[in-house]
């Protein structure tokens, strides 16, 4: 029994010693051994809410449950906009599309006419493999039937910019189709320069068209040309679905008259003496 009671009173004066260090080393503050903190060190990183983190992992979740083409979209505008190869780890970490987990994704994207792959990477691949506005010259030059402005809009991030410098410098001829609607570019040979006379400007110019367009479609049928209309035809339908054509009214004149109020108000300088 005093064997137990001495055990206690040594545990207690421990116990008590122990709080004692406690509260000198809280009073003293840091310790003068430990490192200091660097002047340009990082603070920690703000915690993730969970919130946020949530919305984040629904993100993802949607993207990687939705169709193969929108994948496969999506990592086609990121390689099409960064013109950089990636690994299919970098992809999944850019764009959330898990090419590795997802063999039809995959699959399809190897096989894709915009995507090249080496075996590791993923890259875009455009139809004219061009870098800069010399390249492009080049390539317009050996189309002198001309070549479509949409095969080479993705050839690099400032093909358009290039384009339009080139034609404003009298270089190549941008000019549109009049059947897709989309432009062409013709190369412009500098070894041709055409210089045509003022009078025969004039005489173009001069040129008075028939008023009617079954009048201009047979002379072009009478010069071997085909015309894109066909207003016989797009009159004989109207007329099955019973449209009248609205006649062309001819605006009148204004002939001056004797009750016509005639005035110079607006010239008053005429009237200075």
């Amino acid at each position: 029994m005093a064997s137990l009671q001495e055990s206690l009173q040594r545990f207690k004066k421990q116990q008590e010693k122990c709080q004692a260090i406690s509260s000198m080393a809280a009073r003293a503050g840091p310790s003068k051994g430990a490192p200091p903190r660097p002047a340009n060190a990082k603070p920690p990183a703000p915690a993730v809410k969970f919130s946020n983190d949530m919305e984040r992992l629904q993100h993802i979740n949607s993207i990687r449950k939705g169709p193969v083409g929108a994948q496969i979209k999506r990592v086609i505008d990121l390689l099409l906009e960064t013109r950089q190869a990636f690994t299919p780890e970098q992809i999944n970490e850019a764009c959330y599309v898990d090419i590795n987990g997802n063999k039809a994704v995959f699959d399809s994207l190897r096989n894709n006419l915009k995507v090249y792959y080496d075996g590791n990477r993923f890259s875009y691949k455009s139809k004219h493999a061009l870098k800069n506005k010399e390249q492009l010259l080049i390539l317009i030059r050996k189309f002198p039937e001309g070549i479509a402005v949409i095969d080479l809009k993705d050839a690099y991030p400032t093909v358009m910019e290039d384009l339009q410098a080139l034609k404003g410098a009298g270089q190549i001829w941008l000019l549109s189709n009049f059947d897709s609607q989309e432009d062409i570019a013709f190369p412009n040979d500098p070894r041709v320069p055409i210089k045509v006379d003022d009078d025969l400007k004039q005489l173009f110019r001069g040129i008075e068209l028939p008023r009617d367009m079954l009048d201009i479609e047979r002379d072009l049928q009478k010069n071997g040309m085909k015309p894109a209309t066909n207003t016989a035809k797009r009159r004989a339908m109207a007329q099955v679905h019973g449209i009248v054509p609205k006649p062309k009214t001819k605006k009148k004149k204004h002939e001056i008259s004797k009750r016509t109020k005639l005035t110079n108000a607006h010239l008053p300088e005429l009237f200075k003496l």
